[in-house]
């Protein structure tokens, strides 16, 4: 059972205590990403006129508008792998398909290869029958 972690984090130069089931590495790393997002927004000079709760809420908008472009860049890429599993299917199908008929090819090859073989020594017996024959007839002349 994962047990819950905490551990202090500095937000905007206020110190927090975070809690939660992810590693202390993961709370510092959500704590940087927030003070990044701070960090930009302050380096704006109307963002530091405005009020405290238009700040939070820009903040909180700011963030939402990130994860749903994460959200629809993995689902995107999500798709991009779902469609190239799919060629990788089509082409192992393929590749099978193209083995058989290699292993069918290679069959035939041996078979008429087999085949040619015996032509070719019944035509030699036959040139040689024909030579015995011919030879016969003209010993007997």
């Amino acid at each position: 059972m994962v047990s819950e972690k905490s551990a202090k984090v500095l937000i905007g130069g206020k110190v927090y205590t975070l809690s939660g089931y992810e590693s202390e590495e993961y709370l510092q790393k959500v704590a940087n990403y927030i003070n990044a997002k701070l960090d930009e927004f302050n380096s704006i000079d109307d963002y530091k006129r405005i009020s405290a709760d238009l700040k939070a809420t820009l903040l909180e908008l700011n963030i939402a508008d990130d994860y749903f472009k994460a959200k629809s860049q993995v689902e995107s890429l999500e798709s991009d792998m779902e469609i190239r599993d799919k060629e990788i299917y089509n082409l192992k199908h393929d590749l099978i398909s193209v083995q058989l008929k290699t292993e069918t090819l290679n069959e035939t090859i041996t078979k008429l290869e087999r085949e040619n073989k015996e032509l070719l020594l019944h035509k030699t017996k036959l040139e040689a029958s024909l030579e015995d024959a011919l030879l016969g007839s003209v010993s007997d002349i």
